[in-house]
């Protein structure tokens, strides 16, 4: 569990004795823990396959290399879910910028960049056409050189849901220069099949900067399918 101490705890995010503490727009909340079931889906495996693999290759690199990362960790501060800020130690640093360089479909590097800008443009129109499973996404321009989009989607879903994050799963990825809109029709039914008129699907993007593996915040909008 995580907390902040004032005169007592006056925030707190976590896990402590089978209860979880959070916070949403109504305020702070605590609840009953719930073990989920471990469904072991490929993308599950994958995406476990990923992180040990990159905790193999830390041990692998370079003491220079290694030292690199520890190093450059002071240029990689963020802040918390308190709004302090926090830096991460040099194996935390080289998973987080090796695993977006993964999932963005880009090589590995061994060692630590210098920070750099994250290239965006902004997510416009969702349509999500019955006919021939159509998932099109509109953006304000063609994705940015350097950069590659990372597309994420939610299977289709009740009419009267809003909150999907923890539902939203890669689907796909668009290249730089990749011009508006961005289609995924393909890529949404390997990955969830056919939907119906009336259901609800979210979608979101985050822009991974292609040499350095650093992201941008995801932005994310949702169309009722007709």
């Amino acid at each position: 569990m995580k907390a902040k101490f004032g005169s007592f705890i006056v925030d707190g995010r976590g896990k402590v004795n089978g209860h979880v503490i959070s916070k949403n727009r109504a305020g702070s909340y605590i609840r009953t823990k719930v073990t989920p079931v471990n469904p072991r889906s490929t993308a599950q495996l994958t995406q476990r396959a990923r992180l040990q693999g990159q905790s193999v290759a830390w041990r692998g690199i370079t003491a220079a290399q290694r030292a690199s990362w520890i190093a450059g960790v002071k240029n990689f501060q963020r802040t918390n879910i308190f709004g302090d800020l926090k830096t991460p130690s040099g194996f935390n640093l080289y998973q987080r910028l090796n695993n977006n360089l993964l999932k963005a479909g880009q090589a590995v590097i061994l060692s630590a960049p210098a920070p750099a800008n994250v290239a965006t443009v902004t997510i416009g129109a969702l349509t999500a056409t019955v006919a021939g499973g159509v998932i099109s996404l509109v953006i304000s321009a063609a994705v940015p050189a350097g950069t590659t989009v990372v597309l994420r989607a939610t299977p289709p879903l009740s009419a009267g849901i809003n909150f999907v994050k923890s539902q939203l799963r890669i689907i796909t990825t668009f290249a730089a220069a990749s011009a508006s809109p961005l289609v995924a029709t393909a890529a949404y039914a390997a990955k969830y099949g056919a939907f119906v008129a009336g259901q609800k699907i979210f979608v979101s993007i985050e822009f991974v900067n292609n040499t350095t593996g650093q992201n941008s915040v995801q932005q994310i909008t949702s169309a009722i399918s007709a």
